[in-house]
């Protein structure tokens, strides 16, 4: 079985190698630059790549500004930053730019493998638009994680892959916001300032997902709102749900 191909741009050459023992043991092969710009001179290894992971802190240039170089020399493979400390903020201007993942690097590098196995996986299966389960404008095939309105891959990321596949399985009726939280990480997971802390975090990737339709379709307006409690999908459910209430 063929390896997938890790690009790791770190600064630090301790997490530069345990980054590479950790991800051989779940079927990557990684190969590590210093800084943005050995990366930038290497166009045989980017080509050859799978995934591109980023480091948000570097040394030469910021991992964003490395990410607009990348894409501003046509380099569409998938790209994933990591961190140290979450930082809200950080993670939206990243998605902003189209990043596929957004990692802390505190959770350990067993979650940053599965979360790289997960992108490559969604990345390189092929999604035939027309194939999977229909709402209207949007097909959503679960199988990798993958959604598209109007015939365009609306470009998600996984967890918010997952937060639309929640509300359109749930059509008609509001889902609360820490049901949708919970599905961007876990149940009973919490950050945020108090105990209410999770609807700034849930608020802000709505507002992106939204972003990501109306850049496809203006006039997008599936996603509505109830104030102080959650959101709901208009039209039909593609998916069948059970009709236990979400909390």
């Amino acid at each position: 079985m063929q390896q997938s191909r890790v690009l790791f741009v770190e600064d630090d050459q301790d997490y530069r190698e345990a980054f590479a023992d950790a991800l051989s043991n779940y079927g990557f092969s990684v190969v590590s630059f210093p800084d943005g710009a050995a990366l930038l001179t290497s166009p045989n290894e980017v080509a050859a790549g799978d995934v591109i992971v980023l480091d948000w802190l570097l040394p030469d240039m910021s991992g964003i500004d490395l990410l607009s170089q990348l894409r501003q020399r046509g380099v569409t493979q998938p790209v994933v930053f990591l961190a140290a400390g979450g930082n809200v903020k950080y993670e939206i201007v990243a998605f902003a730019e189209g990043a596929r993942e957004f990692i802390d690097k505190g959770r350990g590098l067993e979650l940053v493998a599965r979360r790289l196995k997960l992108v490559v996986e969604t990345t390189t299966d092929r999604w035939r638009p027309g194939e999977g389960l229909v709402s209207g404008k949007l097909v959503l095939n679960p199988a990798v994680g993958r959604a598209c309105w109007a015939g365009v891959d609306v470009d998600l990321t996984l967890s918010e892959y997952k937060i639309v596949e929640l509300l359109v399985s749930n059509a008609g009726r509001y889902v609360r916001y820490r049901a949708i939280y919970d599905q961007m990480h876990y149940q009973g997971f919490r950050a945020g300032k108090g105990t209410r802390g999770y609807r700034v975090n849930v608020r802000s990737v709505i507002k992106r997902i939204r972003r990501k339709f109306c850049k496809i379709d203006p006039t997008f307006e599936q996603i509505q709102t109830f104030s102080a409690f959650g959101y709901r999908w208009r039209g039909s459910a593609a998916i069948p749900h059970s009709e236990s209430v979400l909390d």
